[in-house]
Parts: structure tokens; sequence; C-alpha cells
């Protein structure tokens, strides 16, 4: 099946107001920013973004969080953004903080058909609060429920027409996952590449988790927080 779409305009055509999305991503690295673009240009409003980042001032998701359109962010680190912590201040965004162990499974359950898990992390912290917790063998665990998306968006380094995919270094962190928890998947990437010329074996994605996917034309690649050496 040929699931080649033409854009990240064309692709998004569906999404309403009020959705769910999951973006992938680690900081600035494998952030699906055409994707991110895209949702601003279109304006959908009260949005719900699961991903492990808030962006940053001026870009990724932090282009969405300029525009007001997140009305809920659920995330681990959200240290590199002033402007998530005004909104959050000010109460013009909701926020569900998690550990990132925790995070990170509670995608992985929600793509597994998990409904819920329980985990150690948390316990009598305010993580915690209004959750159930249990004893297993003189440990205390806390429930958490899985996470699923309407919506993943998924940044690549190369797919094919079928929209399996293959992911470079950090950006393996997060999207892999996302790709299996929701209800429609649209992946972009930096190369697409023509059947066979993916080794079957180095496949992170096969292309039966994705509903779409296209080319990226130009990738900016911001680098989050740039070091030199001191002279």
């Amino acid at each position: 099946m040929d699931k080649r779409i033409a854009s990240a305009d064309a692709a998004i055509a569906t999404l309403t107001d009020g959705a769910t999305i999951l973006v992938g991503g680690f900081g600035l690295c494998g952030v699906p920013e055409h994707l991110i673009d895209a949702v601003r240009r279109k304006g959908s409003k009260n949005l719900t973004i699961a991903s492990n980042n808030a962006g940053t001032d001026g870009a990724g998701l932090g282009l969405l969080l300029q525009n007001r359109q997140i009305k809920k962010m659920i995330s681990t680190y959200v240290g590199e953004n002033k402007l998530f912590e005004q909104l959050v201040l000010s109460g013009e965004l909701q926020v569900e903080l998690n550990p990132q162990g925790t995070f990170s499974e509670r995608i992985r359950a929600g793509g597994a058909g998990i409904p819920a898990f329980y985990t150690p992390t948390g316990y009598g912290t305010m993580v915690a609060e209004g959750k159930e917790t249990r004893e297993f063998d003189g440990r205390h665990y806390v429930l958490e429920r899985a996470l699923r998306g309407d919506f993943a968006f998924i940044k690549a380094w190369k797919g094919d027409r079928w929209g399996n995919l293959i992911y470079r270094k950090t950006s393996r962190n997060f999207n892999p996952m996302m790709a299996t928890a929701a209800d429609y998947v649209i992946a972009e990437v930096e190369q697409l590449v023509e059947l066979g010329q993916l080794p079957p074996d180095q496949i992170h994605t096969p292309g039966i988790f994705v509903n779409a996917i296209f080319q990226g034309p130009h990738y900016e690649k911001k680098i989050e927080r740039r070091t030199v050496r001191k002279s």
C-alpha cells in the first residue's frame, strides 16, 4: 500500500480541535518539525500534547504554545521553555508531569493493549496523589494508566512508501513507541527511499503502524543548548 502523502498540511487534514497528539522527539532531536508547523498554520485549538519535552521558546512545540493552541501538556521535562512556565503559572495551560520512565511505559502499554500497570516510581510523592496503590512482596506500587493518542507525529531518518521507518541515534527516543500507540500515525522523514532499499533487519518501525508518510523538504535541526569549548 502506498502511504505517501503530498505534504504535512495534507497529512493533518483530519486533525480537529481538542485532539490528543503524541509528538516524538527528545529535546529538539527527532522532532517532527514540519507537522508542528502545519498544526500552527491550521490553527487547531485546545490540543492535548504528549511529548517528552515542551519544545523551547520559538522552536518545536514552543511554536504551538506561542499561538495558545495547546490546552494540556503531558510531559517529563519542561525546563527549557520560559513561556511554558508562564502559561502554567497563569492557569492558561494544564500540565501533567510524569517520571520519564513512567511516561515511556505508559505509551508502550498503550501500544501493547495494556490498560494500566503498577510501578514503584513515584510512590509516596505527589505523583501518586489520587491514584490507586498496592503492595506486592513488601514493596509499594502506583497504578498508572496507559497513554494513547488520536494522532502520533513521528520523525524518522529514512522511510519507504509502505511506511517502514529507520530512526537515527537519539531520534529513537519515544518516536518508535509512539508509532504504536495512536489511532492515526503520520511519519515525516528526511529520506524517502524506494522499496527494498531499507534492510529488513534494520527497520525500527514496520509500516503496519504507519498511516501516512511524507518527505520533509528541509530540516533546521536546531540545537537546544549550544556549548563551546572555553578558550
